[in-house]
């Protein structure tokens, strides 16, 4: 499912984009390549927080506000708006806990009923219990490092990626947790991706 960023936060994307391409290069020819790969990983991890929500990012450059609007978390809101008012249940995977917890945030606010799963979560499979059994819950927000195996959650049939991991192989092991033995209904998957971005 593909969206755009927000101005603010393409204005964002673009400036830092540039600013790490540039720290990256700089140290590729200092350094080599080799020893570089953890500047290019940082660089490419900046990026794809900002396509999230610039909430994400944690930067010391003065005069960058990283309090702005954010492309994918609208069209998200929308997306599981719709999906629950049409009766849906959904799981909602991402890598960045802290993305949930916006997400959380909005859920508390809208007085949507959620379950909520991360690796410091206690109660693991006192919350998968609650969602299977509790059809007046219709959103489960899950780490996906977390909650990417060893679940069984076939009453949720729409899955959201938040944000695209670089192996597909876990996602389709998140995916797995609703499309399994006891599933009777038609599961959709989703994937959001911000346009004209690294994530694409």
């Amino acid at each position: 499912y593909f969206c755009g960023l927000a101005e603010e936060q393409a204005e964002l994307y673009a400036m830092l984009a540039k600013k790490l391409r540039d720290q990256v290069l700089s140290n590729v020819e200092r350094e080599g390549l080799a020893k570089s790969q953890m500047s290019i990983l940082d660089a490419l991890l900046k990026l794809r927080q900002i396509c999230c929500h610039p909430r994400l990012l944690k930067l010391d450059m003065p005069g960058v506000s990283t309090n702005l609007p954010s492309g994918k978390f609208d069209a998200f809101r929308d997306m599981v708006t719709d999906i629950i008012d049409e009766g849906h249940r959904v799981l909602v995977f991402s890598q960045f806990v802290q993305m949930l917890h916006i997400i959380r945030s909005w859920l508390q606010i809208s007085n949507i009923p959620f379950c909520y799963l991360d690796g410091a979560s206690k109660d693991r499979f006192a919350q998968v219990d609650l969602f299977n059994n509790s059809s007046d819950i219709p959103i489960f927000l899950i780490s996906l490092k977390a909650g990417g195996t060893g679940l069984n959650l076939t009453s949720a049939d729409y899955v959201i990626h938040y944000d695209p991991w670089w192996n597909p192989a876990v996602e389709d092991q998140a995916t797995d947790r609703t499309h399994r033995i006891g599933q009777t209904r038609q599961v959709f998957a989703y994937k959001l991706i911000c346009r004209n971005t690294v994530e694409e």
